[in-house]
């Protein structure tokens, strides 16, 4: 691996699929191995020899590149939203990844805790984003106890974990073969294109000129 090359961090799972088109439209092709679902690698080369791609955690992409280890990225709104790192900027929504950040309980609840929404002082939530929830509560006045969970999060509330959850959905399906119902609508999501800012002044040609890339592809001529 050459140590003076840019890493851009791409997340596992269903975004990395979106990711892929877009890697071709933007001439960033990877080494075959990145393609093998069989492989261990995390780091692969690419045909730019002075760019290599990580394959990290969807939650992990956002840390990468605040520290600098990784000089950009693509990540989810919901991840920016988190753990707002004033290290990142984040020039370019991708239009992939769409979702929203809702808040859902049990369909047709008789939980006597819930009652009235606007009459809540404290509730238990479970989600995977403690900041942004009690960031979200706490403009409504409300205490929200946090248990984090990644994952099954439908349970917590069939459950008696939590009286709430906080997650991403997508079609809803889940959250209805398991009982649960959206209540409100936190934010809708997309992923978009993210760039450590030291990064960006100390090597600004080189991430301009892949930003830009992707800027081409994204713009209405490119589509049409």
């Amino acid at each position: 691996m050459n140590n003076n090359s840019l890493i851009l961090a791409l997340p596992k799972g269903r975004i990395l699929k979106a990711c892929i088109p877009l890697l071709e439209k933007a001439n960033i092709i990877p080494e075959p191995a990145f393609f093998d679902a069989d492989s261990r690698l995390l780091r692969f080369k690419t045909n730019d020899p002075e760019l290599d791609i990580i394959r990290v955690r969807s939650f992990d992409v956002a840390t990468f590149v605040a520290f600098g280890t990784a000089s950009f990225g693509v990540c989810g709104s919901d991840v920016l939203m988190e753990f707002d790192y004033p290290d990142i900027y984040a020039p370019l929504d991708l239009n992939i990844g769409h979702c929203r950040l809702s808040v859902a309980q049990l369909a047709n609840t008789k939980d006597k805790n819930l009652g009235d929404p606007a009459r809540w002082s404290q509730i238990r939530v479970a989600t995977k984003y403690p900041n942004l929830t009690r960031r979200f509560f706490a403009k409504k006045g409300v205490q929200a106890d946090i248990v984090n969970l990644h994952g099954a999060m439908e349970l917590a509330p069939v459950l008696k974990l939590s009286h709430l959850i906080i997650d991403l959905v997508d079609t809803g399906s889940t959250l209805k073969a398991n009982g649960l119902q959206e209540v409100e609508t936190i934010v809708d999501v997309s992923s978009r294109l993210i760039i450590n800012r030291t990064a960006l002044k100390t090597q600004s040609v080189r991430i301009n000129a892949l930003t830009e890339r992707f800027r081409q592809i994204l713009s209405p001529q490119s589509a049409a």
